[in-house]
């Protein structure tokens, strides 16, 4: 049976993924039906939930008919038995195909692989038949990287997904600047980089929620404007609409088709719920939305 569009909006959209933790996907009621069928559902690693956690939560999006992406932060991972033992849980239990590789913001890494592209060189992804990877993006920098360094580890990530035939792409840290997105994501592309841009995006919120985990997750300049917001009755009455954030997107993804960014990627700050009925709304996805929802935890990229 074919869906038809929630919104009958002309306007131009990209498509959109979306964050949940482990224990919201095995707690939370009726995640069946929540989001479009193959729909990317990235799982949050904020470093409380053991593996096979993150292995039952991926079945459980598997079987609703998701893309299951979970979180493999480096610098969470002990090493390379670590790394095997982790993704012989995910694939073997749940038929991952599809990981986010993050370096992870800890005091102290747990062992020797220290940044994504650690990761990728040891060659185990591909062992497990893993080609499809997302890389995280910080349009704002990074509090762990320098500058310099960015930029350098991005054009290696692309010259290894060419090399070794890995689908990749890069997974933006949330803001609400759209045009400092859209430069940086100009800016790469200019740089050399052919990865596509999947840029991240608060979902509908209470101004209070962001300004708490834009300061969890160092995200310096969008905190800056969150709290001008916050200074406002009306703002904080009214609560936060990405629409300001995702209509320039689109509307510079619509006009430059060939262009670097290609999806939105939604952190759902407000409840998975809340946000998957904006998305349905606005014609960014099709389908039924339920009506149960839970609470949301994420960590910096």
């Amino acid at each position: 049976m074919s869906q038809v569009p929630v919104s009958r909006s002309t306007t131009f959209r990209i498509p959109a993924s979306i964050e949940a933790t482990p224990k919201q996907v095995l707690e939370g009621d009726r995640i069946d039906g929540l989001f479009p069928r193959a729909t990317r559902v990235y799982l949050t690693d904020v470093g409380t939930a053991p593996i096979a956690d993150f292995a039952r939560a991926a079945k459980v999006l598997a079987d609703a008919g998701y893309t299951p992406v979970p979180h493999l932060p480096a610098r969470r991972i002990a090493g390379e038995a670590d790394l095997r033992e982790r993704l012989r849980t995910l694939t073997g239990e749940a038929g991952v195909n599809d990981v986010l590789v993050i370096a992870g913001s800890v005091d102290r890494p747990a062992g020797n692989l220290l940044s994504s592209m650690d990761v990728l060189r040891t060659g185990i992804l591909a062992e497990f038949g893993i080609n499809t990877v997302g890389i995280a993006g910080h349009p704002e920098g990074s509090p762990d990287i320098a500058p310099d360094a960015i930029v350098q580890a991005l054009a290696e990530k692309n010259e290894f997904a060419l090399a070794n035939g890995i689908d990749m792409r890069i997974v933006t840290q949330f803001g609400f600047d759209a045009q400092r997105f859209i430069d940086w994501a100009q800016h790469l592309a200019a740089s050399g980089n052919r990865l596509p841009v999947h840029i991240g995006v608060a979902g509908p919120a209470k101004i209070t929620t962001l300004v708490k985990y834009a300061a969890l997750c160092g995200v310096g300049p969008s905190l800056d404007f969150l709290k001008k917001r916050a200074t406002s009755v009306m703002a904080l009455a009214a609560g936060f609409s990405p629409e300001g954030v995702v209509a320039p997107i689109e509307a510079h993804a619509g006009a430059d088709l060939d262009g670097p960014i290609a999806q939105l990627h939604v952190f759902p700050f407000g409840g998975l719920r809340k946000t998957a009925e904006w998305l349905a709304e606005r014609g960014s996805w099709f389908g039924a939305v339920p009506a149960e929802e839970t609470a949301y935890v994420v960590e910096s990229k």
